[in-house]
């Protein structure tokens, strides 16, 4: 690898501490180039690349915008999207080595079924198929069948459209190992002296004060202390 792979990470507003801490963890265990940049839906919407309206049902601002990544990096090459509140516990090279030119996605198939009513700050919890799928993707932007992935798709196209990824067949969607979308509360605790490779604080994270009690919070408060201004601290590469 001789230049960086991007990542990608949707930005919140109101959780902009947890995109900090999800790119200062993966750059502090990353062994190989990776630039991280954040999808702002305020900055696409500028660009005159996002103009979908608000949906009121969106737990997230970048819900949809996630799907444009293969527009972003102009259809060329691979990309990993991952939501914010993320915390990387493991190096990024093992994600990365499972990309397989045969897919025009990868990711966790998780089995998830929540039976929490709320989560995060107040937001509804939802069930439907193939939840958290579209919660890290890797992209293989490339891919031919991903060309239909437009801005003006992207806009106008249902939620379960695009969560479900079904602009693919089945065949096209790949598959990469749980522990890199570990999800909080959900997933099987990982075995004695392990640790996942990343944790996804799907319902609620330590940046919220009501939930403290979750898994790996005192790593994740760790990571936390240890960003200076947003930056990874001394000695980590900076992201593109």
């Amino acid at each position: 690898m001789t230049e960086p792979f991007p990542v990608l990470v949707g930005w919140d507003s109101r959780e902009d501490i947890a995109y900090q801490v999800c790119r200062h963890s993966l750059l502090q265990h990353a062994s190989v180039p990776v630039s991280v940049d954040p999808i702002r839906q305020p900055d696409l919407r500028a660009a005159g690349i996002y103009d979908r309206p608000i949906d009121p049902l969106a737990s997230t601002e970048f819900t949809y915008t996630r799907f444009l990544v293969p527009h972003l990096r102009g259809f060329e090459g691979w990309a990993l999207f991952v939501d914010c509140d993320f915390l990387w516990l493991d190096d990024i090279a093992g994600l990365l080595a499972a990309c397989d030119p045969r897919h025009a996605v990868m990711c966790v198939q998780h089995d998830y079924a929540p039976t929490e009513r709320w989560k995060m700050d107040g937001v509804p919890q939802s069930s439907y198929p193939r939840k958290n799928w579209s919660s890290l993707i890797l992209w293989n932007c490339g891919h031919p069948a991903n060309r239909v992935l437009t801005p003006e798709l992207v806009n106008r196209e249902s939620g379960a459209f695009l969560h479900r990824f079904q602009w693919l067949p089945d065949e096209l969607i790949g598959a990469v190992p749980e522990r890199w979308n570990w999800l909080e509360g959900w997933s099987r605790p990982a075995a004695a002296g392990q640790l996942p490779g990343a944790v996804h604080y799907t319902r609620g994270g330590p940046w919220f004060a009501e939930w403290q009690d979750v898994a790996y919070a005192d790593l994740w408060c760790a990571a936390r202390d240890a960003c200076v201004g947003g930056q990874p601290a001394a000695g980590q590469a900076r992201a593109g």
